[in-house]
């Protein structure tokens, strides 16, 4: 997904554990940062380097379990996360032979896990949050939001040292006409014309709710655009950057993304912006399943 779809399907990796194990799991919650250009996307995929591929490799030469993964948003090849968050259903005793005086009530903290995992996946990949989920908790269903940033270079020449991690634009843009073109996907609309569409799903709406879209000036040179939403659909975000960048150099105007709304048709928009510029930055839960992971 460019970046991920909230509602897209858990990711299972290729070997499920037994369905007639006894083996009682506890669920564990990992808040995850990557490096997304060296990866094939989140999603495992056969024949592919991807984060969910090498995480459940580690987590499986652990604990000697094919691991069950299921993230908050699956994000596309080169596309980036500091906030990423999966679950996975662990047993129960290898937890409390390898992590005895953590505990394993809801709501503890497992620092050895995390710091164990990041050293055999970095430094592309760090784990920095490793937590026994309370009841109910399910790292794509129940959260209530995700929020990303896209980050542009608009400069003469491009920074080396950023490479993979902005979109450089040599071509000045105009940030105001940006931020109006912006304020429009505020509310719930149909986003089907700024969506690759799932094959199950041909025709229909793709109904999501922004409740917030708008662009700041972290400076360097570096124009972000920050948007938030209960759920995102296939290359939503890198292809509502297109078309706001189509607004800044003057190819749209911003009445035009407006009509790119109503129409509800990919046909005609933009074409989608490079992932390097794209990172998942939080994932919000209800106070209860852990609140806001930032």
């Amino acid at each position: 997904m460019g970046e991920p779809a909230g509602g897209h399907d858990p990711v299972v990796e290729p070997r499920d554990p037994p369905p007639d194990d006894p083996a009682p799991t506890r669920r564990i919650a990992l808040g995850i940062a990557y490096d997304g250009s060296g990866y094939h996307g989140f999603a495992a995929q056969p024949g592919q380097r991807t984060v969910a591929g090498e995480l459940a490799a580690a987590l499986q030469q652990m604990t000697g379990r094919a691991a069950v993964l299921t993230c908050a948003g699956r994000t596309d090849a080169g596309v980036h996360a500091v906030a990423q968050v999966v679950h996975a259903d662990l047993d129960e005793a290898f937890l409390a032979d390898h992590y005895p005086t953590a505990g394993l009530t809801p709501g503890c903290e497992l620092v050895a896990l995390a710091g164990a995992l990041s050293a055999q996946l970095g430094p592309e990949t760090a784990v920095w949050r490793a937590l026994v989920a309370p009841a109910g908790f399910d790292a794509r269903k129940s959260a209530i939001a995700r929020r990303y940033r896209y980050d542009l270079e608009v400069a003469a020449r491009p920074d080396p040292l950023r490479r993979g991690a902005v979109w450089h634009l040599e071509t000045p843009v105009e940030l105001a006409a940006m931020r109006l073109a912006a304020d429009a996907l505020l509310g719930e609309h149909d986003f089907a014309a700024f969506c690759r569409r799932p094959p199950d799903r041909p025709e229909g709406p793709i109904t999501r709710c922004v409740s917030d879209a708008r662009f700041v000036l972290p400076g360097d040179g570096l124009v972000r655009f920050v948007i938030e939403a209960d759920a995102f659909c296939h290359q939503m975000v890198r292809s509502i950057v297109g078309a706001l960048v189509a607004v800044g150099i003057g190819r749209l105007r911003p009445s035009d993304l407006v009509a790119l709304l109503a129409a509800a048709d990919r046909q005609g928009a933009p074409s989608p912006a490079p992932p390097g510029g794209l990172c998942l930055v939080a994932v919000r839960y209800p106070e209860a399943l852990t609140g806001t992971w930032s």
